[in-house]
């Protein structure tokens, strides 16, 4: 199959070609020609004023939840979810039904989705059935493919398991994710604690709950020596607390949500529930120290926290709707949205070089005779997102019927091509 991009923003940092304007010929999954004018019989063409291309996007925590809650998502839907994205490689979060928790989880992921058109890399669990008690075979995990070690939505409360976790991955210089929250403190919360949620009546989540735990977990990497990301970070002292962390040389590395971005714990006024996530929206305070956390570098990467729930789970009163909401589709039109003045080479890299870097994932280069892990879009484009951009099988999202900016066309990976 050959595929020829014309006209194409080439934005890799690492390319000979980066900045300049090219067609790329793709043949059998290979980049085969990079110039001008070029032309191939019975090609797939792209064609589109504005077409920049870039690596495969990378999102690092998404829950696909297959097996056990396959109405809500399963492998094959969340897969169509990313390609429509633009993700070409996503991590799944091991909070399934059963959990990621041993080889054969592992094993299971990754025969399911072998051949398709998106990497998906499951994260194992840190702990023996994701109970937080005891841990999980991460060797055995880590050999069979686990690309990152997690309890995903449920963070890891005792510190005696985080500081064997850190000790334990540094034989094969791992990761662990962690969202940041001591649900000690946290509790029955339903958002951000201050003036809005005593302004609605809903008990509150403070911000102490996720600094707490971040300062926590920075003196167990800090002891240990070993690597720890932090990712759904959302206030303004947490992001402080990390980028002191980093200038004293500890091993840490942090996400963001596109969602943290843009919204704060003002739009929860018209009680919509597919804003009922973890870690909670913050003040819009909180929001504008992500952004600028974003443009200065101390924020590494984006997370989708993709997290899919059906009708049911959201269509009832706020207090008792499930938490979470998709985000792959939505991900990179919320970014542009949310951060207008960031160049898109700088989103460009927190979407592609930065996470392959922070998980060891190989490194995806825009040249001739390279493996072609392309995704394509337009990054000054407005549009409508509607349940047709939508891949999904859940469709809880807070964006639908927004204008967001910067379209995503489609990607190209493992001698596959899905355009939308």
């Amino acid at each position: 199959m050959q595929i020829l991009l014309k006209s194409a923003t080439i934005i890799s940092a690492n390319s000979s070609f980066n900045g300049q304007t090219k067609d790329i010929l793709i043949s059998n999954g290979t980049i085969q020609q990079i110039g001008d004018q070029l032309s191939a019989d019975g090609a797939t063409v792209v064609d589109a004023k504005g077409l920049h291309v870039s690596a495969g996007w990378v999102d690092v925590f998404s829950h696909f939840n297959d097996p056990g809650t396959e109405y809500k998502e399963d492998l094959q839907s969340g897969s169509l979810a990313a390609a429509k994205g633009g993700y070409t490689t996503v991590m799944i979060v091991p909070n399934t039904q059963p959990g990621i928790t041993s080889k054969p989880q592992v094993e299971y992921v990754l025969s399911k989705t072998r051949h398709g058109v998106v990497n998906v890399l499951p994260m194992g669990a840190v702990s023996k059935n994701l109970e937080g008690s005891n841990l999980a075979e991460m060797y055995e995990m880590q050999q069979t493919g686990a690309v990152a070690f997690t309890d995903g939505l449920k963070p890891i409360q005792s510190p005696g398991i985080m500081l064997k976790a850190l000790q334990y991955v540094k034989a094969f210089d791992g990761v662990i994710v962690q969202i940041p929250e001591d649900t000690s403190i946290s509790g029955h919360g339903l958002m951000n604690e201050g003036v809005q949620s005593t302004l609605l009546g809903m008990p509150g989540k403070p911000a102490i709950a996720e600094e707490m735990m971040i300062k926590r977990d920075l003196e167990l990497a800090d002891y240990t020596n070993s690597r720890i990301h932090f990712t759904g970070v959302s206030t303004a002292n947490s992001i402080a607390l990390i980028a002191a962390a980093k200038a004293k040389g500890i091993q840490v590395t942090c996400s963001v949500t596109p969602y943290h971005l843009c919204l704060n714990d003002e739009s929860l006024r018209q009680y919509n529930t597919n804003l009922k996530v973890n870690p909670p929206l913050r003040t819009a305070a909180d929001v504008a120290a992500l952004q600028a956390a974003v443009a200065d570098g101390t924020v590494d990467c984006f997370a989708t926290h993709h997290l899919p729930q059906d009708w049911d789970a959201k269509e009832v009163e706020f207090e008792y709707a499930k938490g979470g909401m998709i985000g792959l589709e939505s991900a990179f039109g919320v970014i542009r949205k949310a951060l207008p003045n960031v160049p898109v080479e700088k989103i460009v890299h927190m979407l592609t070089v930065a996470p392959r870097e922070i998980f060891g994932l190989p490194a995806v280069n825009i040249e001739e005779g390279a493996k072609a892990n392309l995704t394509f879009f337009l990054p000054n484009e407005p549009y409508t997102f509607t349940k047709e951009h939508i891949g999904s099988l859940s469709k809880n999202s807070y964006f639908i019927g927004d204008t967001l900016v910067g379209k995503v066309l489609g990607i190209c990976n493992n001698q596959q091509i899905s355009r939308n």
